[in-house]
This record gives C-alpha cells, structure tokens and sequence, in this order.
C-alpha cells in the first residue's frame, strides 16, 4: 500500500530524549506557574505519545523528586506530581533564553579572557574537573593549560580557581598582537565547523514541518510530540554554542536561518500541542484539562519581562539540577 498524502511525515529522533528530559520539557511548556498536581496516570499517558512505557514514565517521576525537580502529593490511592515554588520563574528565563539565543551575535571590545594554568600530572581528577567547569563556563582549549573566551568572564574564572583551591594559574584580559599564526588565533580554539554543520543538520531536519503546517497536514499528536523534541533539540546549542563576537564568526553560519525554523515551529505548533496535551489530560481530569496552556515566544518575552527581582539567582533545585547535568555531559563528551 502506498503512504497517506495527507499524513505528515515529521522528523523523529533516532534515540528519543530521556523521559525526565520530556517530562521537565511538557510541564515547562504547558503547566508552569500552576499550583495543581496531575496524576501520575495522565503523565504517563502523556510520555507514550514519546513511546516511553509506563514503568519508563513512573521511573523518571521518582527520579525528578528525588533531585528536587517535582513535588508529589497523594489523594487517596492516587500519587500526583507538581512544579515546585520558584521553578516557575526558573522555567520563565531558560525558556526566554531558549528562544532568544541566536537573534543576534554579541558586540566585541576586541579584549580575550585568558585562563593560563600549571596543574601536575599526579593531580589528574583536579586538571579534569577544572578542564570541565571551564568548559561550561564557555572556555575552549587553545593549548593544554591555556584556555579563552572572547567573553568578560575573568570574575567566573577567578571564582572557579578559588572554588578548586588552584594557586598556580593566571587570568588574563588582553588583545592578541597582529600579524601572528593562524593556528595560534585563540579562535581556532572554537570548533566553528562541527558547529555549522549542527545547525545546518538542524535546519535540514526539521524545515519540512514548515510546509506540513501550511498544508494543515500535522495532527494534535504529531504536534505535541515534534514541538517537544524540537525544544529539546534546540536546548543544545546554547549550551554548547560559544556565542563568538559577530566579528568572529565565518561568513558561512546558519545559526541565523536555525533559530528562524525553531521559533516558527515552536510557535506555530502551540495550539495544536496544548490541544493534545489537554486531550490526554481529559482523560483522567476534565477539569484540570482546562488549565493547561501553551506559550510563545511572545508570550514568554512578556512573562519574562514581569519578573522583576522574582528573577532566579541560581540556588534553586531546578537551576542546581541543570548546572549538574551540563556538567555532566561535558565530562562525558571528553576532551
């Protein structure tokens, strides 16, 4: 039999996300800044639209507790999750980053940050985790023990130092002197390649949905399921985006045309996600069903704005959650 022309066929993850990153991803997207709890029932329905079974969906909602991520409560025999006090404003600004990130590349007073260390070979696990948090401070190796960023982080960097208890090391803001070796520019320390090539992959993947939209041809399930994946995917690259000086980016960067097809999409498959995500939540509340909504990009440029001092400071279980798991796959991704 031939394929339906009317059914969309949409990008799909060979290796779906992990079910508490879906999980955090949904209740971000949908829920946020509600008091009430849904039952562990309807979240589970809600991850096998993402094909994860029901001991998968329970396993990782014991696990998100457990890190501070979700509030449980139990009515009965019915156990129900939540988001905790202050998550919300947590989920306000990564999201506000999340969407904004890429619009444009910073401006450069032409000034590196220089992190020069001497850490000894017998202290291995000390050179590594230092090697790791600068990494996700936004560092990249130019030599062993010399890293930069073309970013103001020298206060970062002396903090981390003390943090690891490092004396022999020094942080530098200088400019480079004209006139030197290509391979010694500390931008070739930025793997600008790798890095176009992700967002060219990126582009490629999912500018078809573009089209399915047009055609009307994506349904409140396939909604539901590539907006959340398409989050996911995104939340990458300002993490592993250096988010070089316009100045230094080459002249073939497809960020730009990346973060287009991931706000089009992102906002125009709100209403058709959040009809989906009510469906599945209807059939075990109707009333809390009504509750459920969808944000857009700006819409969550106003949330954020309203913040004011609610702003979050980095102490919270979410933000703490984050910084670990980043720093975690660092340490996995290697050298």
């Amino acid at each position: 039999m031939g394929k339906d022309p009317r059914k969309a066929e949409l990008p799909r993850a060979q290796t779906g996300p992990e079910p508490q990153l879906l999980l955090t991803s949904l209740l971000g997207d949908f829920w946020y800044w509600r008091d009430e709890h849904i039952p562990a029932t309807a979240l589970v329905r809600l991850l096998a639209d993402f094909d994860v079974t029901s001991d998968g969906a329970r396993a990782a909602m014991r696990r998100l507790v457990a890190r501070g991520l979700l509030d449980t409560s139990r009515n009965g025999r019915t156990t129900a999750y939540g988001i905790p006090p202050r998550t919300s404003e947590v989920i306000v600004e990564r999201t506000h980053r999340m969407l904004t990130f890429g619009t444009v590349a910073p401006e450069w007073d032409g000034q590196w940050t220089v992190v020069a260390f001497s850490v000894p070979e017998q202290a291995r696990s000390l050179r590594t985790s230092l090697r790791s948090r600068l990494r996700v401070l936004g560092f990249a190796a130019l030599y062993d023990g010399v890293w930069v960023s073309p970013h103001d982080l020298g206060t970062q960097a002396q903090e981390l130092l003390r943090d690891l208890g490092i004396a022999t090391a020094t942080v530098l803001r200088c400019a480079t002197v004209p006139g030197g070796p290509a391979e010694g520019d500390p931008v070739s320390a930025f793997d600008l390649t790798a890095l176009t090539k992700e967002y060219r992959a990126f582009i490629d993947r999912y500018a078809s949905v573009l089209d399915h939209l047009d055609a009307g041809r994506i349904s409140p399930a396939e909604a539901l399921r590539t907006r959340t994946e398409l989050r996911v995917a995104w939340r990458n690259f300002p993490e592993s985006d250096p988010d070089l000086p316009a100045v230094l980016l080459p002249q073939e960067w497809d960020r730009p045309g990346a973060q287009q097809v991931f706000v089009q999409i992102y906002d125009r498959l709100g209403p058709l996600a959040e009809l989906r995500f009510r469906q599945i939540l209807a059939t075990v509340s109707p009333a809390l069903a009504e509750l459920a909504s969808h944000h857009d990009s700006a819409a969550v440029a106003e949330l954020y704005a309203s913040l004011g001092d609610r702003r979050a400071h980095g102490d919270t279980p979410f933000e703490r959650a984050a910084r670990a798991r980043r720093l975690d796959e660092v340490k996995r991704s290697g050298p």
